[in-house]
C-alpha cells in the first residue's frame, strides 16, 4: 500500500502538443481512484507517467514521500494492468502469474505460495495448468490482475482493464476487482472511459477534458454536485438535461415552461435577477405528474425504468428532453404527459461553473 502525491504534472509531446496540463492529487493509501473523461481527455498519459512509461514535463511525483519522477519503472514498485491482457501464449496461467518472480530469481517456494495465494483470491485454481487460449476474456483479465497481485506492489495500475469484455462480463469483472481491493486493501489508480466503472468502483473519481481536471470529488459529489456544465453532462446516464432560463423575481422563465423558484433558489439567484442562466435536471429528476407539458417522441422501457423522450413545444420553438420514470410506461408518440422538475442544478453561462452560495 501506498501514498501517492501528483504535484503540478505537465505533459508536453516534442511536437509541442500539450497532454495534461498542471495535475493536482494526493492519493491515499489504500484508496481506489478513478481517471474517467472522454477518449483524448489525458487521462491514459497520466496513468503512464506515474508507471513510468512516459516522461512528465513538469511538476512531480512522490510516491511514499519519495521523489520518483526521474525514476525508471522497474523502480517504481508499481503493477499496470493493461487493456490487452498481454499475456504469453505459451506459457500456462501459473506460468505467466509467476513470470516476473522468476525473472527476480525469487525463492520457487515463495513463487508458488504467491501464485497459489492469488489464485484463489481471483478464483483460478482450477485454471492453472491452462494455455491463454483456453480461457474467456474475463479469466484472461484475472490472470493479468493475478501476475501483478504476486509481485505485492505498492501501487496497482490499471488503463481501461474492462474494455475488450461484453456488457456481462465487464460488469462480474467490475465487481471482483471491486472486491480484490477491499481484500487487498491496496492503493489502486483505474482509468477509464465508462461513467458506470468510475461510479461504482471509486472511493474519489477525478473527471478530466481536454488535459484539464474538471473535479475530484466522490461519486456522489460528482453526480449530486457537478462542479461545471461538462461534469454534469458527462457523469450521469441518460445525461442531464440543459435549458436557458430567465430569473424573473420568484420565477425561472424559458419559451418553454415557467418554474416557480424555491426560497433557496432564489436565494441562490439573487445576483442572476434579469439575467438567463443554464438550468439542467436530470432525466430521473423528472417526474410524473404536474403542470410542464412533454410532447413524447418514442419511449425506451428498460424493465425497472422507462426512457421517455420528447419535446417542450410553443409554437415553433422546440427544446429535446428526456425523462427517466419508474416503471414500466407504454407512452407513444404524440402522447402529452404532465411533468415536474424535482431537483435542479444551475450554471453560470459565461464561465459554465456551477452556482453556488456566495
Amino acid at each position: 500500500m501506498a501514498q501517492l502525491s501528483l504535484q503540478h504534472l505537465d505533459k508536453i509531446y516534442d511536437n509541442k502538443v500539450q497532454a495534461v496540463y498542471d495535475f493536482n492529487m494526493e492519493v491515499k493509501d489504500g484508496e481506489l481512484i478513478v481517471l474517467v473523461g472522454p477518449s483524448g481527455c489525458g487521462k491514459s498519459t497520466t496513468l503512464r507517467m506515474i508507471a513510468g512509461l512516459e516522461d512528465i514535463t513538469n511538476g512531480k511525483l512522490l510516491l511514499d514521500g519519495k521523489d520518483i519522477t526521474a525514476a525508471p519503472p522497474k523502480d517504481r514498485d508499481m503493477a499496470m494492468v493493461f487493456q490487452n491482457y498481454a499475456l504469453y501464449g505459451h506459457m500456462t496461467v501459473y506460468e505467466n502469474m509467476a513470470f516476473s518472480l522468476t525473472l527476480r530469481k525469487e525463492d520457487p517456494n515463495v513463487i508458488h505460495k504467491k501464485v497459489l495465494a492469488a489464485a484463489e483470491i481471483l478464483d483460478l485454481t482450477s485454471q492453472l495448468n491452462k494455455k491463454p487460449s483456453q480461457l474467456s476474456g474475463g479469466q484472461r483479465q484475472r490472470v493479468a490482475m493475478g501476475r501483478s497481485i504476486v509481485r505485492s506492489p505498492k501501487l496497482f495500475l490499471f488503463d481501461e482493464p474492462l474494455s475488450n469484455l461484453d456488457a456481462k462480463l465487464r460488469s462480474s469483472t467490475r465487481r471482483e476487482i471491486l472486491l480484490l481491493h477491499k481484500r487487498l486493501g491496496a492503493t489502486m489508480l483505474y482509468v477509464t472511459h465508462d461513467q458506470t466503472e468510475a461510479l461504482t468502483l471509486a472511493d474519489r473519481i477525478v473527471c478530466m477534458s481536454m488535459g484539464h481536471v474538471q473535479q475530484i470529488g466522490t461519486p456522489l459529489e460528482l453526480y449530486d454536485t457537478p462542479a461545471n456544465l461538462f461534469v454534469a453532462s458527462f457523469i450521469g446516464l441518460p445525461p442531464m438535461n440543459f435549458f436557458q432560463v430567465l430569473v424573473s423575481g420568484d420565477h425561472l422563465i424559458s419559451p418553454y415552461f415557467t418554474v416557480t423558484m424555491s426560497p433557496e433558489q432564489k436565494q441562490l439567484l439573487a445576483e442572476y435577477q434579469g439575467k438567463h442562466v443554464t438550468m439542467g435536471v436530470r432525466p430521473e429528476n423528472i417526474q410524473e405528474g404536474g403542470d410542464i407539458p412533454v410532447n413524447v417522441s418514442d419511449n425506451e422501457n428498460l424493465g425497472m425504468n422507462t426512457l421517455v423522450h420528447g419535446h417542450f413545444k410553443t409554437g415553433e420553438a422546440e427544446s429535446r428532453v428526456t425523462c427517466k420514470f419508474k416503471g414500466w410506461c407504454d407512452y407513444k408518440k404524440g402522447d402529452v404527459v404532465q411533468v415536474s422538475f424535482q431537483k435542479m442544478h444551475f450554471f453560470d453561462q459565461t464561465t459554465g461553473n456551477r452556482i453556488v452560495k456566495s
